[in-house]
């Protein structure tokens, strides 16, 4: 196990979403590494659930750049967030640091404003407190989300 920065690399970082699942229709919230390893997860969610959500967040992230730099023609284009809408709420995913990105799942009765800027807040807070990396990726960067 590594120790940066006096905190445990592996560390559980469950308490990040703690402000996020107060919100109006948040339901599940959870913190994975680019390599689709959980650093956090709501209690609903179950272990399974978890780490089948990390594995296809970090390939919904890679997806997502990848599209963006084909149709833009910039190959230095960086994710910000990426959204899904499903017939019944929505999947938000930020970039937290080279390494990890933070998602929300909610219902329709979301504030997308809210959470968006609260979520932002967060990945903030997780890069200065834990994770050590800047709160947004750069492009080309080993283990980049947005890469």
């Amino acid at each position: 196990m590594r120790i940066e920065g006096g905190v445990r690399a592996d560390a559980d970082v469950s308490w990040a979403l703690s402000p996020l699942l107060e919100l109006r229709g948040v339901v599940h919230g959870l913190v994975a590494t680019s390599d689709g390893m959980v650093r956090g997860a709501s209690t609903g969610l179950s272990r399974e659930e978890g780490e089948g959500a990390s594995a296809m967040l970090s390939a919904l992230q890679s997806a997502a750049r990848a599209v963006a730099v084909e149709m833009s023609g910039d190959s230095a284009t960086r994710i910000r967030q990426v959204a899904v809408e499903t017939h019944d709420g929505f999947v938000f995913a930020v970039p937290a640091g080279t390494h990890s990105v933070l998602a929300i799942y909610a219902n329709r009765d979301v504030d997308m404003g809210n959470v968006t800027y609260e979520m932002q807040r967060q990945v903030a807070l997780l890069a200065e407190k834990v994770l050590h990396s800047p709160a947004r990726d750069l492009p080309g960067r080993p283990g980049d989300l947005s890469a």
